[in-house]
């Protein structure tokens, strides 16, 4: 395909989602803001987004629990972990695009603070737990959703000596993990681009990054080695997993607010990016992390991915930008 013939595919009015056009839109065509707010506003009411509020429970939980649904059996033998509870489709939807300032958001916002709590010691929702990654996704869901996000003190508060998280700390563990750290820095992103941030959290932002950017997104800081094949490969949705792809997607978006050019070292990472398109133009869904879902939002492992092309394109455009 050319690249109008995938701009095109990427906004079929058929096939492609309302929660992708809008996204086209804004980050790939310059579209007026009045455009793109009006295709973002069809994400409550029509395709994916619309399918999720369906299945909300009465109480505004999802699957009856915050991290995990009520019916989920610790120790049996569900293959993955389930990602139909609150905190998951929460994610999707702020991925998605619902609308912050929505009626039916803030209902949303209002029943989950007034009735789902932590199934680590039963804490109330926008309060947070105790793992940063789960924290660090529950900021970033608060903060778009419009909620005084506390948890962001704890996570400054839980960095590690070399710059990021990992939630294993609480067991010992002293070196960050490239999961945990993805994850808190999207929390920290959403809670400044909504509130300008605090002078501490803004510093655990950049030294995150700083964490990230000295492994080149991948690499053994020790031996240069990947420190997982997998941080390679594309993946959606990518629920608590770190790949290069998202990774440069949080800096695409970071820099977006804050006028930053692209640091150099991301020159691997986005190199491989560009390796990964596919002659017609796309990128492949490499896979998404196993466990049940609401639904699928892509074709299926080894297809053109929307998402995927998507994040890919426009990190590219910024990247070539500059």
């Amino acid at each position: 395909m050319t690249a109008d013939a995938v701009t095109d595919w990427l906004l079929d009015p058929q096939r492609a989602d309302p929660a992708i056009r809008w996204q086209v839109l804004r980050d790939l065509l310059d579209a007026p803001e009045s455009a793109w707010r009006a295709e973002r506003s069809k994400v409550e009411t029509q395709g994916w987004g619309a399918r999720l509020l369906e299945v909300e429970d009465e109480d505004g939980r999802w699957a009856g629990g915050a991290h995990f649904p009520a019916d989920y059996v610790w120790g049996g033998d569900e293959p993955g972990q389930p990602w139909t509870s609150t905190t998951h489709v929460l994610t999707q939807l702020r991925e998605f695009g619902l609308d912050p300032a929505s009626e039916r958001a803030q209902r949303m916002v209002a029943l989950i603070g007034a009735n789902c709590r932590w199934e680590h010691d039963d804490q109330p929702y926008w309060e947070g737990e105790v793992e940063p990654c789960i924290n660090g996704i529950t900021v970033a869901n608060g903060a778009y959703f419009g909620v005084d996000m506390s948890p962001v003190d704890r996570l400054v508060g839980e960095r590690l000596d070399d710059g990021g998280w990992n939630c294993e700390a609480e067991r010992g563990s002293t070196r960050s993990s490239f999961d945990t750290t993805i994850n808190v820095l999207e929390g920290l992103l959403a809670y400044e681009r909504v509130t300008g941030g605090t002078p501490a959290s803004r510093e655990a932002r950049r030294s995150g990054e700083e964490y990230l950017l000295r492994r080149a997104l991948f690499r053994r800081l020790s031996t240069g080695e990947p420190a997982d094949e997998r941080y390679l490969l594309f993946l959606h949705p990518n629920r608590w997993h770190h790949d290069v792809l998202r990774g440069l997607d949080h800096f695409r978006s970071a820099a977006d607010l804050t006028g930053a050019p692209p640091d150099p070292r991301l020159g691997e990472p986005v190199e491989h990016v560009r390796s990964r398109r596919s002659d017609d133009g796309t990128w492949a869904l490499d896979g998404n992390p196993t466990g049940r879902s609401w639904f699928a939002v892509d074709d299926g492992e080894g297809r053109p991915s929307r998402w995927v092309t998507l994040r890919a394109l426009r990190v590219l455009r910024w990247w070539d930008a500059a």
